[in-house]
């Protein structure tokens, strides 16, 4: 029993703290001597607080700190960084630099504000005095010249200007340029832009420049850009083919014709179905961009390396001419596998595209062409290079737009209960009448019309010379009327008017735009007949005023048409060669008529476009038949129709391609 005693005195001397202890967690005892009741000391340690937690209380932040060291090192280290980055983007996106390192980003050496802000003002004086030399130069050229064109051999090229400067204001301008690289194409464009313009707004010898009509069709029309920025289905097959996905689109230009302007709308419907959309632009020639931004279409800042990242982490690759195959070969030569997931959109019909791009056409997935008849031929181009293609194949024409189907009076996804067809129709005829009212016509003129780049595969001077065989007619018509009499006087034909675009396209042939306009001055009697218009993205109040187009394509012809079908909507009958695409699209004696190609064929069209001053109602007929073979083949639904098909034999593992009809 005395020895269990001693035991339990052991354990409990062993779990009872010790008054020794002198940590934080235990009350220390020092003093040897009991502590009185009464005394403040007895009432802390007996209060209702435990030893624990007063411990606790006075030593927890001296205790937190050392345990937190890191986590506060880690803290100011982020803080020091921050205010590092915000220092650097202040000095190097901030218009005050001198408040960092002084003017230029550059130490200032003691000099003082106020001399840097007279060197300042010497620079600029210095600067502007050079370039007000530059314009006095220029303005002198240009009065000897009519009319400038865009050709580098007519005048001295700002480079050459520069030479003659003083030193001291070409070391002012390169302190402005130092370190910036202008790519060879972007300063050729530049001097195309200065020289400009082509055509004067007024001229008794080239006829006037008339138009855009943006303006008038928004007044009158009553809507404004942003319900043109995206028409998708997105209840519809296509859209749930594209939803989600990211696709990278390969433009080889900018300029407003057929190519750019297709695959523009075709990121537009990508885009406003849910896709995300990125461009590459291999040239900035033209003036596409401003639409680009307002329909937010990301394009990619350099056309190299990040663009092939970005391709290859893209689901499909969309290259959109034939001009591509440069960069299609650069990308698959960094990315072998990449070309798994490249679809080709060829749209030109010439030779001289077929060899830049027949080293890679066997290398994508899939080519796609717009007509039965440019297949065949790039077929059998590839048969006499002894090219075997390992790609699918598919055509896929192209399509009137909404935009255009809208104005036109044609049932598109624009259409609300307040803009049906039929009110639409309305609206056109007053948009009609706006319009040839600014041009000056009246109803007593047939406005022949042809819109495209200004070069020699587009025939715009075959057809002006057909035009002058057709004034000279009405000429010679014109003084028999004058022998008989007054009644006859009255019945008076209707007298053509020709308008001829795109004036100031980046893709228009100088010298073919310089015989164009010498042939027109040497022919007074055809100059009040010509119009001209600049180029244009706003082309429905051109369509509207028409009353026929031409489509005069030389060569192999069109490779499509897309203003043959644009035309054709608008209920217009069309005057076309008999080859390429546009024999596909146009019917003769139904639908339009069709002339040889060359010179053979302007006494042809002549007669045809005599054949539809005399005879209106057959020129109604033709543009009714016309418009309704549209709207039974050419309207965007059937276009992305066929492309999905088309894409998704390509890439039905990856996209959503189950509820496609076959």
């Amino acid at each position: 029993m005395e020895e269990g005693s001693n035991r339990g005195d052991f354990l409990g001397n062993l779990f009872r703290p010790s008054p020794l202890r002198t940590g934080g967690s235990l009350m220390s005892t020092s003093s040897g001597k009991s502590t009185p009741r009464g005394s403040p000391s007895f009432r802390r340690l007996n209060s209702s607080r435990t030893p624990r937690r007063e411990g606790r209380s006075s030593g927890s932040s001296a205790q937190w700190f050392r345990s937190n060291r890191i986590v506060l090192w880690l803290l100011l280290i982020t803080l020091w960084a921050y205010a590092g980055f915000y220092v650097q983007s202040r000095w190097a996106h901030g218009d005050n630099k001198e408040n960092f390192l002084g003017y230029g980003g550059k130490p200032n050496n003691g000099i003082s504000k106020s001399e840097e802000n007279h060197r300042r003002e010497l620079i600029a004086n210095d600067n502007s005095s050079s370039v007000k030399t530059e314009t006095d130069e220029k303005q002198s050229s240009l009065k000897k010249i009519n009319v400038v064109l865009a050709k580098k051999g007519n005048v001295l090229p700002p480079r050459r200007i520069l030479k003659k400067k003083s030193k001291k204001s070409v070391r002012g301008l390169r302190s402005k340029t130092r370190g910036k690289q202008k790519p060879t194409p972007e300063v050729e464009a530049t001097e195309i832009e200065e020289q400009e313009p082509e055509i004067p707004k007024r001229n008794t010898s080239y006829g006037l420049l008339v138009g855009p009509f943006g303006s008038t069709e928004d007044r009158i029309l009553e809507w404004s850009p942003e319900k043109r920025s995206g028409t998708c289905d997105r209840k519809g097959q296509f859209a749930r083919l594209v939803w989600s996905r990211k696709f990278l689109f390969v433009f080889h230009e900018l300029s407003m014709t057929g190519a750019p302007l297709s695959m523009m709308e075709l990121a537009t419907e990508f885009l406003s179905c849910g896709a995300t959309i990125s461009v590459v632009v291999l040239s900035k020639k033209g003036g596409l961009m401003p639409e680009l931004v307002r329909r937010k279409i990301k394009v990619l800042d350099d056309k190299a390396d990040p663009s092939f990242k970005t391709a290859m982490k893209s689901d499909l690759v969309i290259a959109g001419s034939a001009v591509c195959a440069s960069w299609i070969d650069q990308y698959m030569e960094r990315f072998p596998a990449g070309s798994k997931n490249v679809v080709w959109w060829i749209m030109e019909n010439r030779r001289e595209y077929f060899d830049r791009s027949k080293l890679v056409l066997s290398d994508v997935k899939m080519l796609i062409f717009l007509s039965e008849s440019q297949s065949k031929q790039w077929l059998s181009w590839c048969a006499e290079e002894n090219i075997k293609l390992k790609s699918q194949l598919a055509v896929v024409p192209l399509s009137v737009s909404d935009e255009l189907a809208f104005v036109a009076g044609i049932s598109c996804s624009l259409n609300t209960p307040s803009s049906g067809p039929e009110k639409m129709l309305d609206k056109r005829k007053l948009l009609r009448s706006a319009v040839r009212e600014e041009m000056g016509l009246t109803d007593n003129d047939m406005l022949v019309m042809a819109l495209s780049s200004i070069n020699a595969g587009k025939g715009q001077l075959l057809l002006l010379e057909s035009a002058q065989m057709v004034v000279q007619k009405e000429i010679s018509h014109d003084a028999n009327i004058r022998k008989l009499s007054s009644e006859s006087q009255g019945m008076q034909e209707q007298t053509l008017k020709v308008l001829i675009g795109s004036v100031r396209s980046k893709s228009n042939k100088v010298p073919y735009v310089k015989a164009i306009l010498s042939f027109v001055s040497q022919h007074s009697n055809l100059s009040k007949s010509v119009l001209w218009t600049p180029t244009t993205t706003r082309v429905a109040a051109l369509y509207s005023a028409a009353d026929a187009y031409v489509i005069n394509s030389q060569g192999l012809g069109e490779t499509f048409g897309r203003v043959t079908i644009e035309a054709m909507a608008f209920g217009l009958p069309v005057l076309g060669t008999d080859a390429g695409g546009t024999k596909d699209l146009v019917e003769h004696n139904v639908t339009g008529l069709l002339h040889p190609l060359g010179h053979p064929g302007t006494q042809v069209l002549a007669e045809n476009i005599q054949f539809l001053l005399k005879n209106p109602v057959a020129r109604q007929e033709m543009g009714a038949r016309g418009r309704k073979k549209v709207e039974e083949m050419y309207l965007k639904r059937h276009m992305y129709k066929k492309f999905a098909q088309g894409i998704c034999e390509v890439a039905a593992s990856i996209l959503n391609c189950g509820t496609l009809p076959s």
